[in-house]
Order: C-alpha cells, then structure tokens, then sequence
C-alpha cells in the first residue's frame, strides 16, 4: 500500500479573550460548544501570556475576542491568542471580532496621518488570522484591509425588531445623526416598512476630537418619534446634540439604537441628563453596572454571531442571513 487515507473531520473549536468572556460564554451556549479552557495572564511588565489547556491540533478556531476599554491591550492578546493557535497547528483561525478596533481610522484627512484600520488588518493577517467575523463596521471599505475573506454581521434587525415591538402604532422617522450615515439610515427605513427619513446636518472640527456642532435636521420629524441610528456611541456628544434640536424641531420623542457601546467618559453622564428616552444597544461591547442607566437597554448579539459561526464552519452563506447584504 502507497498511502495512508485518513478520514477527513471537522471540529469546531471556540476560544475567548478576557475582553468579554461573557460574551463568548453566550455564544458557546447557542453553538452547544465550551469556550476551550485557557491559561491567560499578564506579567509584572505588562507582558501577555497565552496557553490552550487542550490539543488544537488540526481544529477550525474561533477567536471571539471584544474590543473594549484597554483596545491596545485586548489587540495585542488577540495576536497573541492566534499566534498559539498557529504554532498550535489549528486548521483554520477566525478571529470573531464584534467590534473592529480603530475603525474610525480608516483614511487620511491630512497629511501624515495613519490609516490604522489597514494596520489593525496586516497584523491580524501576519499573526495568523485566515477569516474575520465583525459586526457593524464604521464603513464597509474596512473590509478591503483584510488580505482574506470577512463576514459583515449586521445588528439592524436585532435592534429593529425591539424597536418595532417597543413603539408599534407610533409615528415613526429613521434619523441620521450625519450626513455620512444616511445611506445606513436608508437601510433602516426599507427595514421598518418605508418610514421617513431625516439627518442631522453638523460640522465638526478635525483638530479637536469628539467634538460636534450640530446645525439642523433636514427631513420630517414634528410629531412623531425619532429614532437616531449609528454604529457606535463613544463620549455621546453626537447623539446627545442631535436629540436636542430634534426636540427644538417638534420631535414627540427621540430613540436611539447603536451597535456598539463605548460609552467613554462622559458618555455615561451625557446620556443621563440629556433628553433621549431611550438607547437601544447590542452587547458587542461589556457595559459595566455603574453605566447601565435606566434609559439604556441591551439586546444579546451573541444568537446572530452563533448562527454565521456556524454557517462559517458548515461552508455555508453568512450573506443569506442579511437577505443579501454584505
């Protein structure tokens, strides 16, 4: 006999960074799948250590890894964690990154500036990383950075499900808190049956970072409720401004749904004495308790992550579970 033949099998292996371990924990109660046990801690210098407890050997990894405060920190033991599992001989590595860090980096403005979010690209790539899974990027040419397929996760209908349950039987218009929103606001509207659409129309100051000057909102907004949509909520300065003069325009009440919370100081503070009724977000990001305000409810993203995990290790389509989007 000339050969060995060995019967090909798959297994799906899941792994978890400290960014959010909850979050991975979900996600491995929807897969019917334990986040692997590891050994994971830093040294006096700052220094990350990583060690899987079990063979990898030959596996398809899931990296599932939530960017939050500390980014530099949880980036660098996410290469860490691939780089293991590379070394470690895994298969196949996807790094599941609900919220993609250095986003908003992704052109120059001005000269000598960075483009990070290539950056952030080239090293997961040259640590190891064969597939991303992220959900909401801040604009979809990120996809491009990344040498390698990525599957776009959208949270619209996780959010716009809650919304329509929530304010059925109301007026609704689908705001956008910039004019660079509007084409995912567009995406909205389709979603919620055809209803308005408005935006707000602000400037913004390249040499001082988030900061905004809101001017006006163009689009019908007087007596009905305003739901504000963006991808993510960092110091709250644009949504805090923007519910403000859709109030001074006639607006009954103002929503506002976002991906990913960051909630960087003073977001917290912001959200609590301005005049939004309600922030619906999604769980791509940990919300410690001394942040959740009573205003603020938090939907899970860890079912729609499970369902394109799985159909990522099937072979399957993560497209078809957008209706087409990607």
């Amino acid at each position: 006999m000339g050969s060995i033949v060995a019967e090909n099998r798959k297994s799906l292996m899941l792994f978890s960074g400290r960014g959010f371990p909850e979050l991975a924990d979900e996600i491995g109660a929807a897969l019917g799948v334990a986040p692997t046990p590891t050994d994971a801690y830093d040294f006096a210098n700052g220094e990350i250590f990583v060690r899987y407890r079990e063979s990898v050997r030959g596996s398809d990894a899931f990296v599932v890894q939530s960017i939050s405060q500390g980014v530099n920190k949880w980036v660098m033991e996410t290469l860490i964690m691939i780089d293991a599992l590379k070394r470690g001989s895994a298969k196949r590595i996807t790094v599941v990154l609900p919220f993609y860090p250095y986003a908003r980096q992704d052109k120059k403005h001005r000269g000598r500036e960075p483009i990070s979010a290539r950056l952030v690209a080239d090293l997961l790539k040259t640590a190891g990383a064969n597939r991303i899974l992220t959900v909401d990027l801040h604009t979809a040419q990120i996809q491009g950075f990344f040498d390698g397929p990525v599957d776009h996760l959208f949270a619209m209908d996780t959010l716009a499900g809650y919304v329509e349950r929530k304010y059925a039987g109301r007026p609704l218009s689908v705001v956008a808190p910039d004019s660079g929103r509007v084409r995912v606001a567009e995406r909205w509207t389709d979603r919620l049956g055809g209803c308005p659409l408005a935006f707000i129309h602000k400037t913004r100051d390249p040499l001082k970072p988030n900061q905004v000057v809101a001017n006006r909102v163009v689009g019908d907004v007087e007596g009905r409720v305003c739901l504000i949509v963006d991808d993510m909520i960092d110091t709250g300065g644009t949504i805090t401004r923007a519910a403000d003069i859709l109030y001074d325009s006639g607006a009954a009440d103002v929503v506002v749904a976002s991906t990913h919370a960051l909630l960087s100081d003073p977001a917290t503070e912001k959200l609590k004495n301005s005049r939004i009724s309600e922030l619906v977000v999604t769980n791509t990001l940990p919300l410690p308790p001394e942040k959740r305000l009573d205003k603020i409810t938090v939907l899970s993203i860890a079912p729609l992550l499970a369902r394109a995990i799985r159909e990522v290790f099937d072979d399957g389509s993560v497209t078809t579970l957008f209706g087409g989007l990607s």
